[in-house]
């Protein structure tokens, strides 16, 4: 039996769990989803909004199990090195659908990797670019579990290419992985020449307080 867990693998086990779980999946969240489709789904998320504590699950993986490394893509013009070490992008002025990303970096052999370095910068959502200063633009470090989260906002699009942000991931003295995470459902998705379907975010709807989203990265390290 192939037991294989890639890291798509990963977000579909996530996703594919009981409200409850896939809340912890999808970053030690407490507020409640809206998973409609099933009054029981819907029924269990409201529960949940009431605050009850949940706990990510950790994969586990055999002696011959790896993961995917993920894609390495281009890095684009906009790109601002020392950007403020922030979990939360957030900050007066800025407008736009809430969106929380959280998730892991692991290594090839489903190791998490702590303080692993994680850089992100995106559009506004208008499409434009902050190219003076460092809104929408900051650094973190991962946990001892490899874990993060980012808030920000739903980017949006310009002319050319599909919804998308940008990072650099790094681990403790590795090289550094430049990438995209993508938004499913986007009408742009077919037509951008640069979008891959293994870099989108597993996204749900997190209740009146906008997205939440799901992505785990795996890095090559020596």
């Amino acid at each position: 039996m192939n037991t294989k867990l890639t890291r798509r693998r990963l977000q579909q086990l996530a996703i594919a769990l009981p409200a409850p779980l896939a809340l912890a999946a999808l970053g030690h969240r407490t507020a409640g989803i809206a998973f409609a489709q099933s009054d029981d789904a819907t029924a269990t998320a409201e529960a949940t909004a009431v605050g009850t504590p949940v706990l990510a699950p950790t994969p586990t993986c055999g002696d011959d199990d790896d993961f995917d490394v993920t894609l390495e893509q281009t890095e684009g013009p906009y790109y601002t090195p020392n950007t403020p070490e922030r979990t939360s992008l957030l900050e007066d002025g800025i407008t736009g659908t809430k969106l929380t990303v959280t998730g892991y970096v692991y290594s090839t052999d489903c190791q998490p990797i702590d303080k692993a370095l994680i850089d992100f910068w995106h559009a506004d959502d208008a499409g434009v670019y902050d190219n003076e200063g460092f809104r929408l633009r900051g650094h973190q470090f991962t946990d001892e579990d490899g874990r993060y989260d980012l808030e920000t906002i739903v980017p949006g699009v310009y002319t050319g290419r599909t919804r998308h942000i940008h990072l650099k991931v790094q681990a403790p003295d590795q090289p550094v992985l430049t990438t995209q995470l993508y938004f499913p459902d986007e009408p742009e998705n077919e037509s951008d020449g640069i979008f891959d379907p293994s870099l989108v975010i597993d996204l749900v709807d997190d209740g009146v307080k906008g997205k939440l989203g799901f992505f785990t990265f795996v890095l090559d390290i020596a």
